[in-house]
């Protein structure tokens, strides 16, 4: 059964944040610390004080009303979704996934050029904001993806495509995989290349410093990634019950993932953060980076294309991604990070539909 859902956040929720936040313990910084010993106390203070007295959810909230949500219970967890269908009747549908520590909300700014053209499904991953926390474990990609299967056979389309970054890219290649007959094609706009030892490709000086930057990451695993995909259920419990930590884990990512020259507002990542924290989603959203590989996964073999933004963790490498891929389309950007449906959308939705009306649908 879909049900229609609508944000109401608690007023005690808010004044519950709004009181941890006036009441946070900080940490001492040393002198001249900038970015060396992780996120500047000086900008983070700045960061809570405005989400405390200036940032105002009740408006967010309202706006958010705007858009039509629902939910529904898949596979014995609850999946809340946005659906908003184009003028167009006969049009294509497609089902647009978000990644970590991002939500539904990186949509938010494309909905209206894509939905001229497309219907739009965007849910909230099991584990995720109002999807609310997960109860069981091994919620991977596959598993995830089989859901969004589910999920458009309930709301009647035959034929769709499927668009992701970050997890988002790995669910829409899933499910390009669970779902050939119905998936036309798949969209991502950040798409792992590892070095393939295997492969004897002849690699311009531009992808083997892409393939070096990849090496380095792989080598030397962020922070962040390890506690999640090792202990995600420690690292929750801090990032459940301090507003502050909630705030520094997020506002981290957005400030070394985004292009300087596109960086998201902080009205937006608040909004982000505070999805994060009124859902109690910390832990059960971290638990993705553990569960992520589980399932055996079929490769996909339906049409892909590819967009890749400047200022991303990596840049895809396109001989090593036509090892895996029926590749059908592959753009390069110079402007535009890791949150590109946030940072660019312009870039981003013109990319999508480009790939699916022109090179897809048509």
């Amino acid at each position: 059964m879909i049900k229609a859902f609508r944000v109401a956040v608690p007023q005690a929720d808010l004044d519950d944040l709004n009181d941890r936040l006036a009441r946070t313990r900080w940490p001492n910084e040393v002198a001249n610390a900038g970015w060396d010993y992780g996120f500047p106390l000086t900008r983070l203070r700045e960061l809570a004080e405005y989400w405390r007295t200036g940032y105002d959810w009740r408006q967010h909230e309202a706006r958010l009303n705007e858009l039509p949500h629902f939910t529904t219970e898949i596979d014995g967890q609850n999946v809340h979704f946005v659906h908003v269908r184009s003028p167009r009747p006969d049009a294509l549908a497609l089902v647009l996934t978000h990644g970590w520590p991002g939500s539904f909300l990186e949509f938010l700014d494309v909905i209206e050029p894509l939905s001229r053209d497309f219907h739009l499904v965007i849910p909230s991953i099991p584990g995720y904001g109002f999807s609310g926390p997960t109860h069981e474990r091994d919620w991977g990609v596959v598993r995830i993806a089989r859901a969004w299967a589910e999920l458009m056979r309930r709301l009647g389309y035959q034929r769709y495509g499927a668009q992701g970054g970050d997890f988002g890219s790995g669910i829409s290649t899933a499910l390009g995989a669970v779902a050939p007959d119905r998936v036309v094609g798949v969209h991502v706009n950040y798409l792992p290349t590892p070095p393939d030892p295997d492969a004897d490709l002849a690699l311009s000086e531009d992808d083997e410093a892409r393939l070096a930057r990849i090496r380095q990451l792989m080598a030397n695993r962020p922070p962040y990634q390890a506690l999640q995909a090792l202990t995600p259920q420690t690292i929750g419990y801090a990032l459940t019950d301090s507003p502050v930590g909630q705030l520094a884990w997020i506002a981290e990512r957005f400030a070394q993932w985004t292009d300087p020259k596109t960086p998201v507002d902080d009205e937006r990542m608040l909004t982000d953060v505070s999805l994060y924290w009124l859902t109690a989603t910390a832990a059960s959203s971290a638990r993705l980076h553990h569960d992520a590989p589980r399932g055996a996964q079929e490769p996909c073999r339906v049409p892909l294309g590819v967009a890749v933004f400047a200022h991303d963790i990596t840049r895809s490498v396109r001989p090593l991604a036509e090892r895996r891929y029926d590749i059908r389309h592959w753009s390069e950007f110079d402007r535009g990070g890791h949150f590109a449906a946030m940072e660019v959308p312009e870039l981003f939705a013109e990319d999508v539909r480009e790939f699916f009306l022109h090179r897809i649908a048509a």
